[in-house]
């Protein structure tokens, strides 16, 4: 039997295991029922706390910093606490993010209390077990821990199964529980994977070359084999960049991404073409890898509607390799484990082909020329040199456009800035303005399954603290309408001194992406008007930098309208010096209402063929 010790209580076996994590940072908001743990934490000087304005933006800063670091937390109390942090627990259960969700709970003694006489108090509810069930549905363990007895081993298995599953797990704690002794930590933690034993073997083989039978079963016309690999989430929360990127060095495959695993590797390997994003891709992605090649192998992708742009199901000419298995074609391999698929599927590459035997001369001589990152694929080198030179021929008073932002964004994070980036990126416009920009290994983060409106701005706070990209300032893309919905998290920006550089999408206070899913033939005739619940009330959204501003914490805003606007801006970017770079930055960047990314062209009905750049 394990003895209690006087010196560990339940709050000290919580931080240290936390701790014992890797995890710096705790987020959430502060309520009398947390408040034993919150000071023990301080006691214990591992783990820093980050209190933010939101529960809800202390869910999405622990979802970024988990998906950088590999796993995050949150803290809040009971009910009104805990229901509003629901949210983005939903959002990293669905996209497999490591997240530990800690709930706060009144004591024991209100609960006997209740049980006996009926009597709430604050934040209770009649429903016991009303957070437990709610959380249930969205995490792989969720204990309540009352006895202190108890509490080990109900933590250290709702954080191995985190670490194992990859997904949130959820611990409510009663308050006066905290301060109680219980054993201290023993074994450290370690992650439970599937096991890979001699039944999974032959499931392996079979999938592998089932595999390399589509490839054979499509060759180009010159009878030469023609796969395209296509990279996604799961590359990023394996942790299996490495071994992506040793396959295509292997092979030569080219290979694209999905949206949610943009820049899982380095985008200037000469293997990517970039984001294949369906009908939404870039036109030069999308014909390489629809038209030029003759199968598709996902490797780790979600076959998501956002993943796929508008298409509505993948084909019997692609692999998909993802959740714990492989099809492949009409065929199916169930509990096939990724991280063996992979170099067991280069070794059968390369031995089929030989080493870089899969290196296409279309590709290479059409798309993997090299020159400054930015400037590859050649083909889309091409194109933004054509829009440059469109651009300087213009006044310098026409509008900025969704498409121009971007296109000046990449140039200037693809030169020497001063500063390494972490973009983070809304969903809607934000996400397919951002999807096409040429970024390093780790620059990019979104949440693209679950995308729910304004997480960027508080997952810049967890990006920004996580060890790996605390180097690196966030650069966030937000539509206005998202920012309306968490506008206070720039708060934490202030307070902490970070240097985030918040561009809010203003296209004329309007939900942009909900017109075009519901009536695009918006955008078809600048004489109509947006249909009346799309319409947002107008902010000036540069001006809340004042509202942030401290003594000793700087925040600054300001607005832009043209080209020139955004070039001046970019150029004090690069300077440290500048009081623009003391803190956190919000740009008001002001967009015609009838305005949208080009690559959403193909939603709008009768579309004419011209720029929107």
């Amino acid at each position: 039997m394990t003895a209690i010790s006087p010196h560990c209580t339940v709050a000290r076996h919580l931080a240290l295991r936390l701790a014992e994590l890797g995890i710096t940072h705790l987020f959430g908001v502060p309520g009398n029922h947390l408040g034993p743990f919150l000071t023990t934490l301080r006691a214990e000087g591992d783990i820093e706390w980050v209190g933010t304005p939101t529960e809800g933006g202390a869910g999405q800063a622990a979802d970024a910093y988990a998906r950088i670091h590999g796993v995050g937390a949150a803290a809040v109390t009971y009910s009104v606490g805990a229901f509003n942090l629901l949210n983005a627990c939903g959002g990293a259960y669905v996209e497999q993010v490591p997240l530990v969700a800690i709930n706060a709970a009144p004591p024991y003694e209100q609960w006997q209390n209740y049980r006996a006489l009926g009597l709430l108090t604050s934040h209770m509810s009649p429903r016991a077990e009303s957070n437990l069930e709610a959380y249930r549905q969205v995490t792989v363990d969720a204990q309540v821990i009352s006895n202190p007895g108890l509490a080990p081993g109900q933590i250290d298995a709702a954080l191995t199964a985190c670490l194992s599953e990859r997904r949130p797990v959820y611990l409510e704690v009663m308050e006066d529980l905290w301060d109680e002794p219980c054993p201290e930590p023993e074994a450290p933690l370690v992650r439970r994977d599937r096991p890979f034993s001699a039944r999974n073997r032959p499931m392996l083989d079979k999938a592998v070359q089932a595999v390399l039978t589509l490839i054979e079963k499509h060759p180009g016309p010159d009878g030469r084999p023609r796969p395209i690999v296509w990279a996604g989430e799961e590359i990023d929360r394996f942790r299996l960049a490495g071994q992506l990127t040793d396959l295509v060095e292997a092979t030569g495959v080219p290979f694209c991404t999905t949206v949610g695993a943009k820049a899982v590797v380095d985008e200037d390997l000469p293997q990517f073409h970039g984001v294949y994003n369906g009908h939404a891709s870039h036109p030069d992605v999308h014909g390489v890898f629809k038209d030029w090649a003759t199968c598709r192998i996902g490797l780790g992708a979600w076959s998501t509607s956002k993943n796929l742009g508008g298409e509505q199901c993948v084909g019997g000419d692609w692999v998909m390799a993802a959740h714990g298995g492989v099809s492949a074609g009409t065929s199916y391999f169930p509990d096939v484990q990724f991280e063996q698929l992979l170099p067991a599927l280069q070794d059968a590459l390369v031995k089929a082909y030989g080493s870089g035997g899969l290196a296409a001369d279309y590709y290479a001589e059409s798309y993997a020329h090299h020159g400054p990152r930015g400037h590859r694929p050649a083909a889309l080198d091409h194109h933004r040199a054509t829009l440059r030179a469109a651009r300087s021929s213009r006044r310098r008073s026409e509008h900025l456009t969704y498409d121009g932002v971007f296109d000046r964004i990449n140039h200037f994070l693809n030169q020497e800035s001063g500063d390494d980036w972490t973009v983070v990126s809304d969903a809607a416009f934000s996400l397919i303005g951002s999807m096409n920009l040429s970024l390093p290994a780790g620059g990019f983060l979104s949440q693209v399954s679950w995308l729910s409106i304004g997480w960027s701005v508080g997952a810049a706070t967890g990006a920004a603290l996580a060890p790996e990209r605390e180097d690196a300032r966030p650069m966030v893309f937000v539509g206005d309408g998202a920012f309306q919905q968490t506008c206070q998290e720039l708060s934490t920006h202030t307070r902490l001194g970070l240097r985030s550089v918040v561009f809010v999408m203003d296209n004329g206070h309007f939900y942009g992406i909900e017109q075009m899913l519901v009536h695009p033939s918006f955008y078809a005739d600048r004489d109509h008007e947006p249909d009346h619940y799309n319409v947002l009330h107008p902010w000036h959204h540069d001006r809340l930098a004042d509202v942030f501003t401290g003594r000793d914490t700087p925040a600054n805003g300001t607005v832009i309208a043209h080209p020139a606007d955004l070039d001046d801006l970019l150029e004090r970017l690069r300077d440290p010096a500048d009081p623009l770079n003391a803190g956190p930055l919000l740009v008001r960047v002001r967009l015609h209402r009838h305005d949208y990314p080009r690559a959403m062209a193909y939603k709008v009905p009768h579309e004419k063929e011209q720029s929107h750049g």
